[in-house]
């Protein structure tokens, strides 16, 4: 029995399964339909695609440096419970996640997707999965980043925040270089900057701070009446603020209040005899941004009891 593009499209949106998966199972079903659907089944693939449309906001976040390819990688892979994150199986998929990343630099979730998992027998896709089927839970790598160069990773909380910060420097071997890298990648955990410096905020972002704060003097009772050149220069003092609170160099150094991130870095770049300059950061926190699933366990009772 022959079928048509149409039928494998059907399939698709039955079983939401993967086009492959969908003309495989065509093909082995001979173009009968619930034969296809059951083949899928049997194979595990419709099960799996029925939890994926559960919410995956719990999970690990990983930031590790590969010791064969010396590439950092921040990826965040989200289970449905932190039960699950905590699973053997699944901490050992995140890593192989990670080394596969290193080792092919892929350039999105779709091309890692389709790469040999390294350490284990299949691609990430098939991987992942298994995974679902075995463990029971839905699960997606959410995102990944990947740099070269001196750098240093740094995971807070058991996984709940991981953070990459790379450097162009001429003292990365120096004694007192990791030291002081591991503090700047432990600020930017605590205090979640959203910028390196002044000179990268968008102009937008400032025009529109200056257009808030110019309201925000406008309206207050003690300010509105002063002259225009005040009131641009009372502007200007707020905005050194917000790039103090907003911009990792220009943050004071949480393990010393007196002295800047920025300042910091020049203070050790001094103290090792060279250059440090840090030219960029990652941070991922687990779930950020991710609606949250909500069980009610009053509803689910009633509903057993029915």
């Amino acid at each position: 029995m022959a079928f048509t593009a149409k039928d494998v499209q059907a399939l698709r949106e039955r079983t939401n399964c993967g086009m492959m998966d969908c003309k495989k199972a065509l093909t082995e079903a001979d173009g009968d339909m619930d034969k296809a659907i059951e083949i899928l089944r049997e194979k595990g693939l419709a099960a799996a695609t029925k939890k994926a449309g559960r919410i995956a906001a719990e999970g690990v976040v990983l930031a590790t440096v590969d010791p064969d390819t010396k590439v950092g990688v921040v990826i965040e892979v989200n289970s449905e419970t932190d039960f699950v994150a905590k699973n053997e199986k699944f901490i050992d998929f995140v890593k192989s996640c990670a080394k596969t990343v290193a080792a092919n630099k892929p350039a999105d979730i779709d091309a890692l997707m389709k790469l040999p998992a390294v350490g284990m027998n299949m691609t990430v896709e098939e991987e992942l999965r298994d995974k679902i089927l075995t463990i029971g839970e839905n699960m997606k790598i959410r995102r990944f980043t990947f740099a070269e160069g001196p750098l240093v990773t740094y995971v807070h909380g058991g996984g709940r925040i991981g953070v990459m910060v790379t450097f162009d420097t001429d003292v990365a071997d120096k004694d007192g270089f990791e030291a002081y890298a591991k503090d700047v990648a432990m600020q930017v955990a605590a205090i979640n900057p959203a910028y390196l410096n002044a000179e990268s905020v968008p102009t937008e972002i400032i025009d529109k701070e200056k257009e808030i704060l110019a309201a925000q003097i406008a309206n207050d009772p003690k300010s509105k009446n002063k002259p225009e050149q005040i009131i641009a220069k009372m502007v200007e003092g707020r905005i050194g603020k917000y790039y103090k609170e907003n911009c990792l160099l220009d943050q004071a150094f949480v393990k010393d209040g007196d002295i800047t991130v920025g300042q910091y870095t020049e203070n050790t770049a001094k103290a090792l005899g060279g250059m440090i300059k840090v030219t960029g950061f990652v941070r991922y926190e687990k779930g950020e941004g991710l609606e949250k699933r909500e069980d009610n366990f009053a509803e689910e009772v009633a509903s057993m009891m029915k």
